[in-house]
């Protein structure tokens, strides 16, 4: 079956048949062995049929042992990069996590599961580290991320001077007893 080729080609639209979409891919020569074996004799390998490739394949390009090389430093999956879910959907969760972090940052301790609590903490050293930098960029970073912009206001003008000399662990845990009703672990979370 031959497909009808464009008579459009003043427009610059170059259309293909069925025949020269054959004739432009490469042909491999299959022997048999007694194993019943298909060997494929290696040839070029195919390039597109655009005139410019844009992946730059070739028969002799350097092919790591995990795919093609894309410009990416590590090509490996995303073990070790667990977030954790809390059972809620990736919108939820998000706004969950920004209304804890606001409010442990409105009122200095908060009480809740010691799940949310670990998973907050690192949004809320994120604050203050945005609060030490105390750039216009952070600081709209941190108007992006939390709900009361009166609270990024007072972080940014009381981080620098609270928490200039300390590196990181702004924040503290301390574990409480299990709520009532379904025995969950909770915990407090306050600011150090």
């Amino acid at each position: 079956m031959i497909m009808a080729t464009c008579s459009s080609k003043s427009a610059g639209i170059s259309c293909w048949s069925m025949a020269s979409l054959r004739a432009s891919l490469p042909t491999h020569r299959i022997s048999l062995s007694s194993h019943r074996r298909v060997r494929i004799a290696p040839q070029q390998a195919f390039c597109g049929l655009h005139q410019h490739n844009l992946l730059k394949l070739t028969a002799d390009s350097s092919v790591s042992s995990f795919g093609v090389s894309n410009g990416a430093r590590v090509f490996a999956m995303r073990h070790g990069k667990r977030v954790p879910k809390l059972n809620r959907p990736p919108d939820q969760r998000r706004a969950l996590l920004r209304g804890l972090t606001t409010e442990l940052l409105r009122h200095g301790r908060i009480k809740t599961t010691q799940s949310r609590a670990k998973a907050m903490r690192k949004h809320v050293d994120h604050m203050i580290t945005l609060a030490k930098g105390g750039s216009l960029h952070q600081r709209r970073q941190a108007l992006g991320y939390l709900y009361d912009k009166n609270i990024v206001h007072a972080l940014f003008a009381e981080v620098p001077d609270r928490y200039g000399e300390r590196n990181g662990g702004y924040t503290r845990i301390i574990r409480t007893m299990p709520r009532r009703g379904d025995n969950a672990p909770m915990a407090f979370i306050e600011l150090v």
